[in-house]
């Protein structure tokens, strides 16, 4: 079962009318989630709705992988307009691939399709691997602070497109000494910046900006909900998934265990804020507001793009392959997850939320 559930149509909409720019696409916020190669499920969602064409994105909030999607799309929508975009979310995955390895010996998918964890992580052979492995930090078996994820980011991303990109984009990384989230904006989103907000700390050194020392962003905030609630933005936010929300079985083995626990961890954070959400909605709704509250709340119409069905199906350690024909799986399940939202939800777009929060969370 899924975490959002569809909101039935009321007797009257929320508004009259649907936000609308004058070429009458409908204005949204994107909401991006991180989840490493699974991220790829995103460039399919949006590489869909760019193709489709109706949607006018004028904010995107994000961490993580999350936060490469939405800066090559911003990079690409601000010198090539949804084909600009769509060519440089395909570079950075396509850079990514490249970066990863697996592809200097061709098409090896047969070969990693049949060595995936599924029968391997469960052998005592591979727990201790992971012991050993989680004994050594980045700093012992990455001195030089190697990271392959920079080359990717300056071969893609225009980062001065960013930085004048009437697009609003916020991307979340979490301040190591003081555990607080820090949103950066467009006009400080560097190669710095994105590589903070996908540092996992097991893997990665600490990414330091301004003298504060950076880790992945999607532990405080996977992605920020709030940076689109006290700007100029439009109402509707459509937020797109990488991390299951609910699984049917209780994970038994070991490795199991820890994909689902890492999974609660960095889902955590955007389940208390649309936890928030739905209790402004529940005030709004019920007109329990004060007329001086109404002032400094809004009627955020929120819609998703949920992985649950889509990506439930694959392991924690998916989020490690870089394989050129796993990533298109993954872009193809993304653009069959778009048509499926765009045929049930997008009629909502401007006028109420396609997801019932107060059912999950009011």
């Amino acid at each position: 079962m899924a975490l959002f559930k569809r909101k039935a149509p009321a007797a009257k909409p929320a508004k009259p009318e649907p936000a609308t720019p004058d070429d009458g696409r409908r204005k949204v916020c994107l909401a991006l989630q991180g989840g490493g190669a699974h991220g790829a499920f995103q460039w399919g969602v949006l590489d869909r709705l760019l193709e489709d064409g109706r949607l006018d994105i004028r904010a995107v909030t994000a961490a993580s992988a999350g936060a490469m999607n939405g800066a090559a799309l911003v990079s690409g929508l601000a010198t090539g307009g949804a084909d600009g975009a769509r060519a440089t979310l395909d570079k950075l995955w396509r850079e990514t691939n490249q970066s990863g390895g697996k592809n200097v010996f061709g098409d090896t998918s047969i070969w990693s399709n049949a060595l995936t964890p599924g029968w391997l992580k469960d052998t005592t052979l591979w727990r201790a691997s992971e012991t050993l492995a989680m004994s050594m930090s980045p700093y012992e078996f990455n001195p030089l602070n190697l990271n392959p994820l920079k080359r990717v980011l300056d071969a893609t991303i225009d980062f001065e497109a960013v930085r004048v990109s009437d697009i609003k984009l916020h991307v979340a990384a979490t301040a190591v000494r003081h555990a607080r989230s820090r949103v950066f904006t467009n006009l400080e989103i560097t190669d710095q910046v994105l590589l903070a907000s996908a540092c996992l700390p097991q893997l990665f050194q600490a990414v330091e900006i301004d003298g504060e020392p950076y880790w992945d962003g999607g532990y405080l905030a996977n992605p920020p909900l709030w940076p689109l609630f006290y700007e100029d933005t439009p109402d509707d936010v459509l937020l797109i998934t990488l991390n299951a929300f609910e699984r049917a079985d209780t994970p038994k083995a070991p490795g199991d265990i820890m994909d689902r626990l890492n999974e609660v961890v960095f889902n955590a954070p955007l389940v208390a804020e649309l936890r928030a959400v739905a209790f402004v909605q529940d005030l709004i709704e019920q007109g329990r507001l004060t007329p001086s509250a109404k002032d400094r709340y809004r009627n955020i119409l929120m819609h998703a793009i949920e992985a649950d069905s889509w990506l439930g199906d694959l392991s924690l350690g998916s989020k490690f392959n870089t394989e050129w024909t796993f990533l298109n799986d993954l872009k193809a399940r993304g653009r069959a997850a778009a048509d499926e939202w765009l045929e049930s939800c997008f009629a909502e777009v401007g006028v109420r939320s396609s997801v019932d929060l107060q059912a999950r969370f009011g």
